[in-house]
């Protein structure tokens, strides 16, 4: 049985690039709690100079450093020390001599650094990658059972604080936050190593970040002078979403493609009833439900048949032959996902060539990993917008209480508005969209730009539902809805004017609901 104690660290094992801190880290470890220090190199003179005693690790391991430094810990009786399962290897550790390693303080050569410095030959960078360093660090995150690893300078006093109140050891909690975070380091580390060497060939990496695989280089990016590539997720559990899906047919997915293609399935996925959702440069431009998929991709095109001249089609249903006879009579289209398609819908599509047709298999849940965006010189990372509101969250603030058929509508419209871009106002009626405003600059300018889209289609706005994806800072947005016949709306609330909004709403006969949730879309 796996022992579960916190052992007492008994010898450590440095060697860093990085030495700020290591002379007092090291002098705490040796000179308070008696750990005995095993260093190499320029890490072993720096502390020797402090007047710490350490040991060489040549001494250690009875085999001199050798070719300019290249080998000296790649070695069993560093890596047996460090790997060895203390309650199944003692008899090995005995016969070899090995000893226990059970902390691990190891940061690698400076890569990064020497690569961001002008001039930097190939020769020199690859003399900058570190290997022993990296074996050690995962040897002890493997075996943080019973090792501690210690990889950022920023942890020495912590670390430090944590053997003396355990009386000498780590918690294996505080083992396996360092294990995480040393399998980042190296991840890291690796990653740009990878990407050092790939730009030097002049090609695109086949992993990114450690777990992105290249799926596919492609003809170009947003626009033809950009070049761009498509990488997946190897750690992702689950699949069904744009991805994973297996193209059928068609020509190459492009940049803008795989974009708007990921938009649309996953606004798809929101709803239980059989859905269609229509999108274009990233933006639903129709959406709405029916008693199939037929039905639901008809109400979408009529939302806005301009906009969905060449755009991207999914389904929540497996496509059927009815509704693709449809979609080929209606328009030109350039993605159509669905989870499923039948044979006789394969068949009619085969005769559309250019036709890009992904199936996912199954539907799927909405995703759930972090969504990231790349700024220059640097990532933003968050977690994916998940919020989910039902009748039971809806707060009605007016004095007119919604109908069922209102409520209904909102949280229809409430879907659809999470995935349109901000500032974002739906309009709907009968579970279909009948005017999108997106992305503009204010919110009643996006209002307008709904009621102009549902004007330009014919639609009638008396008694429909509204949904705004942030707060109305002013009543303005609400004073344009009701001249249109808006009977019911659907907002975060939240604004220091929500008064004069409600009072509004009010003054119109409006129903209104807060959501208490934002759904801004960047």
């Amino acid at each position: 049985m796996a022992q579960t104690a916190n052992p007492k660290i008994k010898r450590a094992l440095v060697s860093v690039s990085d030495k700020d801190g290591i002379v007092d880290f090291c002098s705490s470890l040796s000179d308070d709690f008696g750990i005995e220090i095993i260093s190499t190199g320029g890490t072993l003179k720096t502390l020797l100079d402090a007047g710490i005693n350490a040991i060489d690790i040549s001494k250690y391991t009875g085999f001199p450093e050798m070719m300019d430094g290249r080998v000296k810990t790649l070695h069993p009786k560093v890596h047996g020390g460090i790997l060895a399962r203390r309650d199944i290897d003692q008899q090995v550790m005995l016969e070899n001599e090995i000893k226990a390693i059970d902390l691990v303080i190891v940061n690698l050569y400076p890569f990064i650094e020497t690569i961001a410095k002008e001039n930097t030959t190939l020769e020199t960078a690859i003399e900058n990658i570190d290997i022993g360093g990296p074996s050690m660090v995962r040897s002890a995150a493997k075996n943080n059972l019973y090792v501690g690893v210690v990889v950022e300078p920023n942890d020495y006093e912590k670390i430090l604080q944590e053997i003396k109140a355990n009386d000498g050891s780590l918690t294996l909690d505080t083992r396996r936050n360092l294990a995480a975070k040393a399998f980042s380091h190296t991840a890291n580390y690796d990653s740009a190593i990878s990407d050092y060497l790939n730009r030097k060939q002049i090609k695109k990496p086949e992993y990114l970040f450690g777990r992105y695989q290249l799926k596919q280089e492609l003809r170009y990016g947003e626009n033809p002078h950009q070049t761009a590539a498509f990488y997946f997720n190897t750690s992702q559990s689950e699949g069904n979403n744009v991805s994973s899906a297996e193209q059928i047919q068609g020509k190459e997915l492009s940049y803008n493609n795989i974009a708007d293609t990921d938009a649309a399935y996953e606004c798809v996925k929101v709803f239980s009833e059989p859905a269609c959702v229509i999108v274009k440069h990233a933006n639903p431009c129709g959406v709405a439900l029916g008693s199939n998929i037929k039905e639901a991709y008809e109400k979408a095109f009529a939302s806005d048949e301009t906009s969905a001249f060449g755009g991207i089609i999914a389904f929540n249903r497996s496509l059927d032959q009815s509704t693709t006879d449809k979609i080929i009579e209606n328009q030109f289209v350039e993605v159509i996902i669905a989870p499923g398609v039948d044979l006789q819908a394969r068949k009619i599509l085969s005769k559309k060539e250019n036709v890009r047709l992904l199936d996912t298999k199954e539907l799927g849940e909405p995703a759930k990993e972090p969504k990231i965006l790349s700024v220059n010189g640097g990532l933003l990372i968050q977690d994916n917008d998940l919020a989910v509101i039902t009748s039971k969250d809806l707060e009605v603030v007016s004095e007119r209480k919604p109908s069922k058929d209102e409520i209904n509508n909102c949280l229809f419209a409430w879907k659809v508005c999470k995935f349109v871009k901000s500032n974002a106002i739906v309009y709907t009626k009968d579970n279909q969209t009948i005017g999108i405003g997106a992305g503009q600059m204010s919110r009643i300018d996006s209002a307008q730009i709904a009621a102009s889209k549902a004007e330009e289609r014919g639609f009638k706005t008396q008694g429909c539902s509204m949904a705004s994806d942030a707060f109305f800072p002013f009543r303005d947005g609400i004073d344009a809805a009701a001249k249109i016949g808006i009977t019911s709306v659907i907002q975060p609330g939240g604004s220091m004017r929500d008064q004069e909004v409600i009072d509004a709403a009010n003054e119109a006969g409006m129903a209104m609901l807060f959501t208490r949730v934002r759904h801004f879309r960047h």
